[in-house]
């Protein structure tokens, strides 16, 4: 598939998952934004209840409660509060009851929401977890009233430490995660890692880690997906929270210093494009200058083509060998499909005529295959290519 030319964004050329549900239309504009193709599979949905009753019950008891500290988690979750109480004339009682609190928010997107709302001495303590403000409760303000507004995959350990150094804790939960009610996106996203045709997969929560892992092991392509997490496909996550489900599979992950969106997409595009990007310079009579994998897709001159899983399995391998000689079992154990010689020669072939550069690609009698090119440095210049003597 041929694709259009120009200047290539930073991610142009590259196939990334996106397994999160709240934010996904966020990140998922700003990968195309920046040239990636996206494939979208919520592992988990955000789920609010069918009938708000038990969040305004709660409500009322917090307010009536008065607490004195008031413990945010999610400005997601402080939104739909406030837009529940709104509903339920318990707007205005609500608001008063925080601003006659001292109120400790998780991350700048909860204090955003506090301060949104009215209230505008809300603490802020950066981190994806809810540990360091249970922490600074233990530190100094233990034996107070406290309200806590949940989120959607509730802490079990936090809420005990903080019910165990307070005098009362009167708790709210906007919404909860769920499972997705069709799992058929989510089991062609790893069928995708499996067979190499994604660049990176991210994650922005623990519990969609969780929920993707437990699928792909059902899958029956548990092995595939971790020897595809271990080497071609990134693993990127918002935060370590999110990161410790994949770290205790044995998958490697980056994450961004900062656990925001922002950084993670940032982070996303810089690994990618440092990484992932590897230019060539052909060693053939009338070839192109230049020849520039990049995620999906090779760049040849000034035309792009996208290649099939094992289209892109045979060009790296050949690619990486810079011209040495491979045989057909190196080639057949170096994809992931394992075809027998007959598949091999015909994806050779079809590999050939998608790249469209004679004698780019040459046939050794009884030996194998080679692939005529150089990797070229980072700083190496395109210009005029080197010719072989055949």
């Amino acid at each position: 598939m041929t694709v259009p030319s120009g200047l290539p964004e930073p991610l142009q050329g590259f196939r990334i998952g996106v397994t999160s549900d709240r934010r996904a239309g966020d990140l998922i504009a700003a990968l195309e934004r920046r040239g990636a193709e996206v494939l979208h599979a919520p592992s988990l949905r955000i789920a609010v209840n069918e009938s708000d009753s038990a969040l305004v019950r709660d409500t009322s008891r917090l307010i009536e409660a008065r607490p004195e500290l008031v413990l945010i988690t999610t400005g997601y979750g402080m939104q739909r509060w406030l837009e529940v109480a709104d509903v339920a004339g318990l707007g205005a009682e609500l608001i008063f009851t925080l601003e006659q609190a001292r109120i400790l928010a998780r991350g700048p997107q909860a204090r955003g929401a506090v301060r949104a709302a009215g209230p505008d001495e809300a603490e802020l303590r950066d981190s994806e977890t809810t540990a360091p403000l249970v922490d600074k409760v233990i530190a100094g303000d233990a034996g107070r009233r406290v309200g806590i507004q949940l989120h959607g995959y509730t802490d079990e350990v936090q809420l005990a430490r903080l019910r165990q150094v307070s005098a009362e804790v009167h708790t709210v939960t906007p919404y909860r995660w769920r499972p997705v009610g069709d799992d058929d996106r989510l089991r062609r996203l790893i069928d995708a890692v499996c067979d190499r045709s994604l660049d990176a997969l991210t994650f922005t929560s623990a519990p969609a880690a969780d929920a993707t892992l437990g699928l792909a092991r059902q899958s029956g392509r548990w092995s595939e997906f971790l020897d595809a997490l271990g080497s071609d496909v990134i693993t990127a996550v918002v935060g370590p929270v999110t990161a410790a489900p994949l770290i205790e599979a044995g998958i490697p992950v980056i994450r961004p210093d900062r656990y925001r969106l922002g950084a993670l997409i940032r982070l996303v595009c810089d690994h990618l494009a440092g990484h992932r990007v590897r230019r060539y310079r052909p060693l053939v009579r009338g070839g192109p200058a230049v020849i520039e994998l990049r995620g999906q897709t090779v760049r040849i001159g000034e035309r792009q083509v996208r290649l099939g899983p094992t289209a892109l399995g045979l060009f790296r391998q050949l690619a990486d060998a810079e011209s040495a000689v491979l045989s057909r079992d190196q080639l057949i154990n170096g994809l992931a499909d394992r075809p027998d010689a007959h598949a091999l020669e015909v994806a050779i072939s079809r590999l050939r005529r998608t790249l469209d550069v004679p004698e780019l690609i040459s046939t050794v009698i009884k030996r194998g295959y080679r692939m005529n090119v150089r990797l070229l440095t980072a700083d190496e210049p395109a210009c005029a290519p080197e010719i072989t003597g055949a």
